[in-house]
């Protein structure tokens, strides 16, 4: 897992939530950027469970996940550790068997692969958003609801026609409010524009930061119950993220990748 986020405990402790919900036995590594150091985890987290790439790079990996990352509102470029994703980009594609990519990270997937620009989407995405499942033939949407919700917490996302006009990605979920959510390469990549594995209070945490930092926060949509903050959130998603690892999970990484003694 390359953490990006900047509270990695929390993301960290999120997507191995959604991972544990699976018999199938895994091992982890957690893995940091060398170029940008996290200033809102502690340090001795990061020295007792993070690796750099360089500590790994020899190895092969059944899977690998890439976060997302408040940097969205910068080019790709102009964020300070991208030459270095952009290494670990390409070295997965002879090191990993399956990379599920999570919001910005999705983002940035797609654009450096398959050259997929980001659009802003007006306004902050912020809220939990119905979609709807538009091919129900892949492995990674086996048990999914014609129609299921995931929160977004995002300012851009990608255009629809860009993805049906490239031949190698599916689009196999989106949302009329939220747009494009779940894409599928034909190498067996993942690129998720939402965020599943967030807990119940995730939005409502985001969105009080944002009020106190004096921003002009508004109400994350289709998630406190009659739109009103003091209320605690229904938790809405939760089958849905933790059916969405496990598909991944079993279908793109255990049953998938090649096996020798």
């Amino acid at each position: 897992i390359l953490n990006l986020m900047p509270t990695k405990i929390v993301t960290e402790t999120q997507i191995l939530r959604c991972l544990s919900n699976t018999p199938i036995q895994i091992e982890i590594d957690l893995i940091q950027t060398a170029t940008h150091k996290s200033t809102n985890t502690p340090e001795d987290h990061l020295l007792k469970f993070y690796q750099t790439f360089d500590d790994i790079k020899d190895q092969y990996y059944d899977g690998f996940i890439i976060t997302g990352a408040p940097v969205e509102k910068m080019d790709f470029e102009e964020v300070d550790y991208w030459p270095e994703l952009v290494e670990i980009m390409e070295w997965t594609k002879t090191h990993v068997h399956s990379t599920l990519h999570i919001c910005w990270g999705a983002q940035a997937g797609l654009y450096y692969h398959y050259g997929i620009q980001k659009t802003p989407t007006g306004k902050k995405l912020s809220g939990v958003y119905s979609h709807r499942l538009l091919d129900r033939c892949e492995p990674i949407v086996r048990s999914f609801d014609d129609v299921f919700y995931a929160p977004h917490s995002r300012y851009f996302g990608v255009k629809r026609e860009d993805i049906l006009a490239n031949e190698h990605l599916m689009l196999l979920a989106e949302s009329e409010e939220a747009g494009c959510y779940l894409i599928k390469d034909d190498q067996g990549n993942i690129y998720l524009l939402g965020h599943p594995e967030y807990d119940r209070m995730s939005l409502d945490a985001e969105y009080k930061r944002d009020l106190a930092k004096g921003m002009d926060a508004e109400v994350p949509v289709h998630y406190y119950e009659n739109d009103d903050p003091s209320t605690t959130p229904l938790l809405t998603w939760r089958g849905h993220a933790n059916t969405l690892y496990t598909n991944w999970l079993n279908f793109y990484v255990y049953q998938a990748t090649p096996y020798k003694w």
